[in-house]
This record gives structure tokens, C-alpha cells and sequence, in this order.
């Protein structure tokens, strides 16, 4: 089913509900409608209205496709002499590529204000060529545009923390397609099972009950004022200031997922989730022989809180430095790149180390460096350590965010275009917080080398 059919189909459903709304006003032979019914009928003529118009936008995109096709068509057969020989298309290069020629930006701009045909049917044909490579995460069924890919992998020249602990240490789920919230259940009081104390005596029963966890869906968004010079006459300009918007948001969620406040429309972050296992390391002289018993409380707390096994240990590059930098009294260093080899290493490595996933494994758990851990933590100089439990670390993220780009005229006078990048998320470590330790305090102020 195309995305214009699923639209026909949504516009015929609120119909049919507005019409069972209006239906049983008149069965009760009333004329008025009650305050319910009356916003129900709103938020329905609301929707219908907006379905119309998307409506009326795709199919008028469909006829000039298919217009297109048409005179494709004709052309080809006018030009292309008859022939029984079987051909066969191997492969055709895709719309929007760093080698194409075509601008995704400028496409999109001249698309929406120049009405340029040329531009939509590009704009066309890379929607189907989405639909067809990435049919897994259903960009078909956004109304937005969707960003090249390549101006998604192409590297932004300003450097970016980036999604280290989004990328290795999070169970991730596919953001549902509609709501502000996610709701979960979870059980706070459990059942009993005991040993019955004779024949025919009383069983164990303990009532279940359960708390309702509302984990808030939150926007990330960046914007960049471009002049129409840019976009019309740049080269590359415009693909130059997508690419870092993309890195920032993906930067920016990162971010959020470990420091936020849950406040101000931030993500709950994992510092600040009530529950997770606190554990203090304060020291005056700190060493890497101090810091490993906390590391070992760490973990022993959540097997011992939720019977679990953690999964990854996350820190700031400076902590993995730290470790790295630590030497035994015959100046032996306690992390070596060997896997297997060293006696008494406090951690060990099987490779070159490498931004985000490092490369090193601490008490068998990989370490993630992301240098958005915080470093303004106590005094204003501490970075924290963080031992979590991968399938309960949740992040839920909109299929292909940052996934569309709009574009508003905002200074027609100044001639300048609004370029704006969004994408929706949500992330808990509240299902079990004790699923996951913080490790704070002075002895993790920032280290000297």
C-alpha cells in the first residue's frame, strides 16, 4: 500500500468516525452534542482537513509522475528502434550521492518556492529510492523528506562527541508512530510462593501491584538561516551545513541520554534517574589501585539488586586515559593491549583503541569512551563512571531521525531560507534502575598525566 492510499484510507476512517459520533446524537434525538463529542468532532474535522491537503499534495505529485513515465515512455520509443533482445538493468546510480551532481538542499528549496519540476521529480525518485533501501525503518511513510544518506556518513568538519553510548550501550526500539509518552507497568509488589506448613493449611498469598512508568517522547531539533545565494549558486554549502546539523543532533540525544534532567523537555538522563546504584569514591591522591573496589561494587550491586549481569562500563576518554596511564611499583603499565597475556592487569585490550567503542574490556565488560559523560560533576571538575545492563538501558528512536529537513522563508526581504533538522526520541533507565551503578565522586576529578 502506497503512503497516498494509507492517507485515502485515515481520511475514509475519520469519516466513518464522525459520522458514529453524529449517528448516535441523532438515534438519542438530541441537537446538541456534549462538550466530549463536541471536541472529538473537532479534532476529527481538524485531521480530516489536514489529510485533505496532504491528499491533494501526493496526488498531485502522482499525476506528474506519471506524466513523466509517459513521456519517458514515447520518447523512448521514438528514438529506440524495436528489438527482441531481452535487456537487463544490473544497477542505476541513486539520485543524491557526494558524486551526483544534484543537490539534495537546493532540490528541496527550489522544489517548495520555484515550483521546479525537475526538482521534484529528483526529489520523487530519491523517495522511492528510500522506500526501496531503507524499507525496514518505513521512510515511505513520512510526509517529510528524507536526508540522503550521505549527508549522513560524510564526516562534519567541526569535530562532535558523537553517540557512543546510543550506539553500543542501549537496548534500542523503533519510536511508535504516534503519542508524547510511553507507558510502562512495572510490578513493585510481587507474589509469594512458601512452604506450606502442613496438609490442607493456608498457602502463601501476597497481592501483586504495580507503578506506572510514563517515559515522555522529546524533540531535538537545529536550525540554520542560509541566504538563497548559498543554495542557488554554492557548491556544497548547503550539504556542508546539513551534514553538522545531523552530527549535533546525534551529538545532542548522546548527550541527553546520560546527563539529562527529564525537565524542560530533556530525556530523563541515566545521571539523574532516581534508583541507580550511587557509589562514592572520594579520594585526596587518587590511583587506579583506589578506584578498583569501587568498580568491583559497581558491579556486584546490580547482580545483587536485580540479579542481573551488566554489560558495559561507560566513561569519559580522560577516565580510559587514566587507567591506561596507571603503572605497578616495577613501572609495568595495569591495561595492556593484549588479550589474555598480562598477569595482575586491572583491564586488558584486544586492539588499536578507538573513540567510543575502545577497544579495552574491564572485569570482561567492554568499555564505551564518550566524552559526554560530564566533567562538571562535585566541585565542577569530576567526570562519573557508569556500569549498566544493556537490555534495561531503553532509547527509542523515530525511524530514520534525524529524518526530515523543511524549509520556511524567513527574511524575504533580506532574501534568507530557514533550514531545520528534527527528529524525535525517548530513553529510560527507569524500568530497573538498580540495572545500572554510578561511580561519583573526588577521586574522579580530572586526572593529570
Amino acid at each position: 500500500m502506497s503512503y497516498l492510499d494509507k492517507l485515502i484510507e485515515r481520511r475514509e476512517s475519520v469519516k466513518a468516525e464522525m459520522d458514529a459520533v453524529l449517528e448516535a446524537v441523532a438515534a438519542e434525538n438530541r441537537t446538541d452534542l456534549t462538550n466530549d463529542e463536541s471536541a472529538k468532532v473537532d479534532a476529527l474535522v481538524e485531521e480530516s482537513r489536514s489529510l485533505d491537503s496532504k491528499i491533494e499534495k501526493f496526488k498531485a505529485q502522482a499525476d506528474a509522475d506519471a506524466k513523466v513515465a509517459e513521456v519517458r515512455a514515447a520518447v523512448a520509443d521514438v528514438a529506440m528502434p524495436k528489438s527482441t533482445a531481452t535487456t537487463k538493468i544490473v544497477s542505476e546510480p541513486r539520485t543524491y550521492t557526494a558524486e551526483s551532481g544534484n543537490s539534495f538542499v537546493a532540490d528541496a528549496f527550489n522544489a517548495q518556492y520555484r515550483n521546479d519540476f525537475a526538482a521534484q521529480e529528483r526529489l520523487a525518485r530519491h523517495t522511492r529510492e528510500e522506500s526501496i533501501e531503507r524499507r525496514d525503518v518505513g521512510t515511505a511513510n513520512f510526509a517529510g523528506l528524507v536526508i540522503p544518506q550521505y549527508l549522513v556518513d560524510l564526516a562534519a568538519p567541526y569535530a562532535r562527541a558523537g553517540r557512543p553510548t546510543a550506539d553500543f550501550a542501549t537496548n534500542k526500539h523503533v519510536l511508535p508512530a504516534a503519542g508524547m509518552t510511553l507507558n510502562i507497568s512495572r510490578m513493585t509488589t510481587g507474589t509469594s510462593a512458601e512452604i506450606q506448613a502442613s496438609e490442607n493449611s493456608a498457602v502463601s498469598e501476597t497481592n501483586a501491584d504495580d507503578t506506572l512508568l510514563t517515559i515522555d517522547v522529546r524533540t531535538i531539533a537545529g536550525q540554520q538561516d542560509l541566504s538563497k545565494q548559498v543554495i542557488e549558486r554554492g557548491t556544497g554549502v548547503d550539504a556542508f551545513v546539513v551534514q553538522d546539523l545531523i552530527r549535533a543532533w546525534h551529538t545532542t540525544l548522546d548527550n541527553q541520554i546520560l546527563n539529562g534532567s527529564g525537565a524542560s523537555g530533556q530525556i530523563l538522563g541515566l545521571r539523574n534517574t532516581s534508583g541507580v546504584n550511587a557509589i562514592t569514591y572520594n579520594d585526596a591522591a587518587p590511583s587506579v589501585e583506589d578506584l578498583y573496589p569501587k568498580l568491583a561494587d559497581a558491579y556486584q550491586q546490580i547482580q545483587t539488586g536485580v540479579f542481573m549481569n551488566p554489560t558495559h562500563w561507560i566513561m569519559h576518554p580522560r577516565r580510559l586515559a587514566f587507567l591506561l596511564a596507571a603503572v605497578d611499583s616495577s613501572k609495568r603499565p595495569l591495561v595492556v593491549p593484549a588479550l589474555n597475556g598480562p598477569m595482575n592487569a586491572v583491564a586488558t585490550g584486544a586492539g588499536a583503541v578507538g573513540y567510543g567503542n575502545s577497544g579495552y574490556t574491564l572485569m570482561g565488560l567492554p568499555i564505551i569512551a564518550d566524552a559526554n559523560v560530564v566533567t562538571t560533576a562535585g566541585a565542577g571538575t569530576e567526570d562519573e563512571i557508569y556500569c549498566v545492563t544493556a537490555p534495561e538501558f531503553h532509547l527509542w528512536e523515530q525511524s530514520g531521525s534525524p529524518f526530515a529537513l523543511s524549509f520556511d522563508a524567513t527574511g524575504a526581504g533580506s532574501l534568507t531560507v530557514k533550514s531545520v533538522v528534527y527528529g524525535y526520541a525517548a530513553a529510560s533507565a527507569g524500568r530497573y534502575p538498580a540495572a545500572a551503578s554510578k561511580i561519583a565522586g573526588t577521586g574522579l576529578i580530572a586526572p593529570t598525566f
